[in-house]
This record gives C-alpha cells, structure tokens and sequence, in this order.
C-alpha cells in the first residue's frame, strides 16, 4: 500500500536531492505541504507529483519561472487547457533549440572531419620527405 504521506527527509531520499531543494521550491511557490499540529511540514502524493514535474522540467533545461508556468503555482486553482497550451509552447521552444544544436554539431563534426583529413594528408607529406 503506497503511503499518503512523506517527511521532507523520505521525499528527499526518493528524489535523490537536498531537503533544502524542497524547501526552495517551497519557499517559491511550486509546493505547499501540509503541517501537523505541531507545525512539522508533511508532503502529500500531490506534493510528491509536483517535485517530480519540477525536477523534470530542471532536466529539461526549464527555469523556475517556466516550470511554474507549466505546472502553476499549489496555492493557485489550475486552468488546465491554459497550462496545456503553456507546457506545449515550451516542448515546442525546446525541440527547436535541440534541433539548432543538434544542425551545429553536426556542422562542427564535419569541420572536424575536414581538418583531420588535411591534418592526415599534411603528416603523410612530411613522412615522405624525411
């Protein structure tokens, strides 16, 4: 049975990060734990979600304000066509750029290429007059 809550140390553990990341992105609006009666932060399956979307987004290269965009702020109602619409653009964004680098290493490689066959070719003419 999956549990329905967590510590910041057990979320922490699981997402291979620092409680303080939590904290952070606490402290910016992406995350809301609840709090026990003792004012100790606990974390929800919900919560759990959001800092896994979090942290794909920062894999993707995303900025906190964009993640926020994408998934909303927890203390916001979500519209969830708008944030749709908003994760698309970005995914759209993000394949163009991969697609510019991916065109500019293969630029670069074909430079290379070309350098290393006169390279070559230079050090067979050199081999010939010694």
């Amino acid at each position: 049975m999956e549990k329905d809550r967590f510590t910041i140390s057990e979320l922490a553990a699981e997402l291979q990060i620092k409680p303080s990341a939590i904290r952070y992105y606490e402290k910016k609006g992406l995350i809301m734990p609840e709090r026990t009666p003792g004012n100790q932060r606990f974390y929800t399956r919900h919560n759990r979600a959001r800092l896994k979307l979090i942290l794909r987004g920062k894999r993707f290269g995303a900025t906190l304000d964009q993640i926020a965009e994408m998934i909303g702020m927890a203390d916001e109602d979500i519209n969830e066509k708008s944030q749709i619409s908003t994760s698309l653009w970005y995914i759209e964004q993000k394949m163009n750029d991969i697609a510019r680098q991916k065109s500019e290493l293969d630029l670069f490689q074909s430079d290379l290429l070309a350098l290393k066959r006169t390279l070559l070719r230079r050090r067979r003419e050199l081999s010939k007059k010694e």
